[in-house]
């Protein structure tokens, strides 16, 4: 059957017939029907490669279902600026300009929609999830992914391209017979059409007749976060991703409401000024307080270290924790290095929103160690083997209280640089060069160091270790590197003025490719932490501890008697019946997790999650099972304290109350 619409008939003009029927929507007709058969053969596609975590779901229907339901959701908000414009643009007098932004419109959406598509196996492989805000973020650093991309996913990167372009000309030959399409709607018909093709429209992307239109809570129907995502399609989930980033200081709302004084009730703040103003007793007394320096290495999960349960490629680290302060069930409050760099540096608890290091109502007057610290004339300073704007790391630690910053640039003659900058080892070398310098001006210091060697593609010189594994770039190879630079740096500071008197804490940002089947995958939440230095009592800490625990735990070493507004424990002065607690926000999920006994062997949790109720469980450190159980007798009171932790920081960032006071 052969369409008039399209003048002279052509064997393509076949895939137009429609356009007898739909007019001048003719196009965007095509786009739905293309879109929905390429995004559904993707979702198949994708649950057939992870067949077993869907299977173990038993949801299949319901994932291919509620699948085709987002599609038209997206479709939906592809079409909504045509569908706008039609009334002025779909009629005669002014179709020939309709005809051609309609065909770039919907070439450049299905393109798009295929390019996403084609990113998501490899973001799948690296995160465990299909793209989402940590793709939007990654797309402001155009030269350092790229290099990522190049030296460490060549395939994926060239498989991308090539279904790109293979796109591109599919599309094209598609919308061929568009390009010579004549009028043949008057403009009464379109005027009349056009507020179905509206509603039709609007419908489509609310989804629903509910107080609220569908997001991605409405489609989180499992217990394992990377099948949900499933559900989604990429473009998708990389547009509510860029929706939400903006809308992040309101964001700690999405688990409910409670009022400002129960807030400060449940947490132990106060109203005040600054409502968790803290003076600090020092565990130890000191004539001089010491200096510190914080070692924050990239991705380094307990899943590394051989006595937390991990692989054997940490030995460094395992011959150095018998010297400090071992923490052996410490959590990371997130997935990012720059939430870790906020738990760590600042002791701020996480939120649903993005990490305060990149929120602009903190990028001055902002609690920070170095805030403290250069305020007792410490010299502060921080150093990376890459670019310091990455993440906006500078802005935030130029802002509060970091005097000197040492990175790429300032690397002369480095051993090795990778993607991701100098090598960990350069960075070590730098970093005693650094504290040598300071100790002999007789200044106090303080100086924070950012690893980046285990980081994909896993660039690390050849010839400094046994390689674990074959072939060379993986992590665990990564990992050893890294360990080898650790090693490496603390045989230089025993051995120098500097040892005695200052207190270094080692820790991981955050764990490598934190998943899961659970809400929160607790286990990929553990990190190893060593407190160390010539004036430092060993000991070892088995009690549940968070990373916003460690920057007070330091300064109380330090011998600091000081007020600052952190929430975390002085875990070098705890009671021997203590009973610890861990906060970790994983994507849209707030887990919080408390110790129940005088031993880690089982453990309270509660998730918090977006549009629904909390869901409670039993995590068990020794066998990493996070078991979903009824609601204990406490539930009210346990989701009531979670919730209240959530708010907390929220609500302190809103109002700039998280600060020294003046």
């Amino acid at each position: 059957m052969q369409s008039s619409y399209f003048g002279k008939p052509r064997s393509s003009s076949k895939l137009w017939a429609i356009g007898h029927w739909f007019g001048p929507y003719a196009p965007l007709i095509v786009m739905f029907i293309s879109g929905l058969l390429l995004l559904s053969l993707t979702r198949l596609g994708l649950v057939a490669w992870k067949w077993e975590r869907v299977q173990a779901t038993g949801e299949l229907c319901q994932i291919l279902l509620q699948g085709v339901r987002v599609d038209i959701i997206q479709l939906g908000l592809l079409a909504i600026i045509p569908v706008l414009l039609s009334p002025l643009l779909a009629t005669r007098k002014l179709f020939k300009v309709w005809r051609g932004f309609t065909y770039w419109w919907v070439l450049l959406s299905l393109v798009l929609l295929v390019f996403l598509e084609a990113a998501t196996p490899g973001f799948i492989l690296e995160y465990d999830v299909r793209p989402n805000r940590i793709f939007v973020e990654y797309l402001k650093y155009p030269h350092e992914v790229f290099g990522m991309l190049w030296q460490g996913f060549k395939t994926e990167l060239v498989f991308g391209l090539v279904m790109t372009l293979i796109a591109v000309a599919a599309v094209a030959k598609l919308l061929k017979p568009w390009r010579k399409a004549e009028a043949k709607w008057a403009s009464p018909a379109v005027w009349l059409v056009w507020p179905l093709v509206l509603v039709l429209t609007v419908f489509g992307i609310r989804s629903t007749l509910t107080h609220r239109p569908a997001n991605p809570a409405l489609f989180a129907i499992t217990q394992d976060s990377m099948v949900n995502s499933l559900i989604l399609n990429s473009t998708y989930s990389v547009f509510y991703a860029a929706y939400s980033l903006q809308h992040e200081a309101k964001s700690s709302a999405i688990y409910g409401k409670m009022p400002r004084e129960k807030i400060f009730a449940l947490t132990g703040a106060q109203a005040a000024d600054i409502p968790t103003l803290t003076t600090l007793v020092p565990s130890v007394t000191r004539d001089k307080p010491l200096n510190l320096v914080i070692l924050l290495q990239e991705s380094l999960g307990a899943g590394f270290v051989e006595s937390l349960g991990g692989k054997p490629v940490t030995p460094n680290l395992e011959a150095l924790k018998n010297e400090g302060i071992w923490f052996t069930h410490l959590y990371a409050t997130g997935t990012r290095s720059v939430r870790g760099i906020e738990a760590v540096v600042t002791g701020f608890q996480p939120t649903p929103s993005d990490s305060t290091v990149k929120l602009d109502l903190s990028q001055k007057n902002f609690f920070t160690l170095a805030s403290l610290l250069s305020k007792r004339g410490y010299l502060t300073e921080f150093i990376y083997g890459g670019e310091s704007h990455f993440d906006n790391m500078r802005s935030f630690f130029m802002g509060n209280g970091f005097q000197q910053i040492t990175d790429q640039p300032d690397f002369k003659n480095p051993v090795f640089v990778a993607s991701w900058g100098a090598s960990d080892e350069d960075l070590l070398n730098k970093t005693h060069e650094q504290l040598m310098a300071h100790h002999a001006s007789g200044k106090p210091f303080f100086t924070l160091a950012f690893s980046s060697s285990n980081h994909a593609p896993f660039e690390f010189p050849d010839g400094r270790i046994k390689l674990y594994e074959q072939p060379k770039a993986t992590d665990n190879n990564a990992v050893k590197y890294a360990d080898y630079a650790i090693g490496e740096f603390f045989k230089k500071a025993k051995a120098s003025p500097y040892w005695n008197d200052t207190v270094f804490l080692v820790v991981a940002d955050h764990d490598i490719r934190v998943r899961g089947d659970s809400l929160v995958p607790i286990e990929h939440f553990h990190i190893p932490a060593l407190i160390l230095g010539g004036a430092v009592q060993p000991k070892t800490v088995d009690a549940i501890a968070s990373q916003i625990d460690l920057p007070v735990t330091v300064l109380s070493l330090m011998g600091i008697a000081a007020q600052h507004p952190m929430t975390g424990h002085d875990l070098s002065n705890v009671s021997a019946d203590y009973r610890g607690r861990a906060m970790m926000q994983y994507n849209y999920n707030f887990g919080w997790m408390q110790q129940i006994g005088p031993t880690v062997t089982e453990n309270e949790v509660v998730v918090l999650r977006e549009g629904k109720a909390p869901a409670f469980g039993r995590y068990d450190p020794a066998s990493k099972q996070l078991q979903n159980t009824a609601a204990p007798a406490d539930s009210e009171a346990l989701a009531e304290r979670a919730l209240a932790n959530s708010l907390l920081p929220a609500l302190l960032y809103k109002e700039q109350r998280y600060r020294l006071p003046e």
